[in-house]
């Protein structure tokens, strides 16, 4: 995982709940058919357009809800990362043991512009809108938490502990 991230901007607005990320259907399927659903109540065939590689932005109290696995539809979709004005701190969370990195700050959503291509520097804490010229400090994630990214997730750290069999997996 790059800790300096370049993507294109996809813009969505507050209280973006996992019911939306992750719908009820999703259970039902193999788990590489579920990204195909991501959004699709409220952006359908979204994920038919979404390179690898794109950021999600988004508004107040993104991943509100319940804790559906939906930062791994995320990632299924070619999500590299998620910037919101605020996350809630389950969806963090849950984004962090998957490898998606997560972060937010006030005003985002004002900075950027569906399709604007957009850097995050995870490392400096810093976002850029190569679109525009914007840029704006944030509070970059606390390193054990880069670390679990990098990682690829709290998975792959546990498989490479030692404390998960993989042959079982």
């Amino acid at each position: 995982m790059k800790r300096v991230i370049t993507g294109r901007a996809w813009v969505f607005g507050d209280n973006i709940n996992t019911d939306l990320m992750y719908p009820h259907i999703c259970y039902t399927l193999p788990e590489s058919e579920r990204p195909k659903y991501t959004m699709w109540a409220n952006r359908p065939g979204w994920p038919e357009i979404v390179s690898r590689g794109d950021i999600l932005v988004a508004g107040k109290n993104f991943g509100l809800g319940s804790s559906r696995p939906a930062a791994s539809n995320l990632l299924g979709v070619g999500i590299s990362a998620v910037i919101a004005e605020s996350l809630n701190g389950l969806f963090l969370r849950n984004a962090v043991n998957v490898g998606l990195p997560a972060v937010s700050f006030q005003a985002i959503r004002s900075m950027v512009a569906e399709g604007d291509l957009i850097e995050i520097d995870l490392a400096e804490g810093n976002f850029r809108n190569l679109s525009t010229g914007g840029n704006v400090a944030f509070r970059s994630l606390p390193e054990f938490l880069m670390d679990v990214i990098e990682a690829g997730g709290i998975i792959e750290i546990l498989k490479r502990s030692g404390y998960l069999d993989t042959e079982a997996l």
